[in-house]
């Protein structure tokens, strides 16, 4: 089965990532979602960060490409690719999102997404990033 293609971004202040968990769900991940046909994982990225917390991005940076288990389709993988983004203006809770929470980069808190908690924090924590 092929992997759920998507694309997220990291915002971080004082030594925390914004995460985000959908209704319906219990794992928090970070803003973002699947691609439309034909949209980059920069557009998607965008996109999703605007439909999520209302938030306009301008400047994407890299931060990798990971894959791991997707945390709300059982026997799933997921395959993303992660940007960091200046955090402009106050994310606020829209579209599918039903809670919004300030996450240490140290956490490895059970309710983290997988892909949150075993690729992209350990990525932020880096001294490259």
């Amino acid at each position: 089965m092929q992997p759920i293609v998507v694309a997220a971004v990291a915002f971080t202040r004082a030594g925390s990532v914004l995460t985000v968990r959908k209704r319906g769900t219990g794992m928090f991940m970070l803003p973002g979602g699947k691609l439309e046909p034909g949209e980059s994982p920069a557009q998607a990225a965008r996109r999703e960060v605007a439909e999520e917390v209302g938030l306009a991005v301008s400047d994407l940076e890299l931060l990798g490409e990971f894959t791991a288990q997707a945390a709300n389709e059982p026997d799933r993988t997921v395959a993303s690719t992660v940007f960091r983004a200046t955090l402009v203006g106050e994310p606020e809770a829209t579209g599918e999102i039903a809670e919004l929470r300030w996450s240490s980069i140290e956490a490895t808190d059970a309710d983290l997404a997988p892909l949150l908690r075993d690729h992209v924090l350990p990525a932020l924590r880096s001294p490259a990033h």
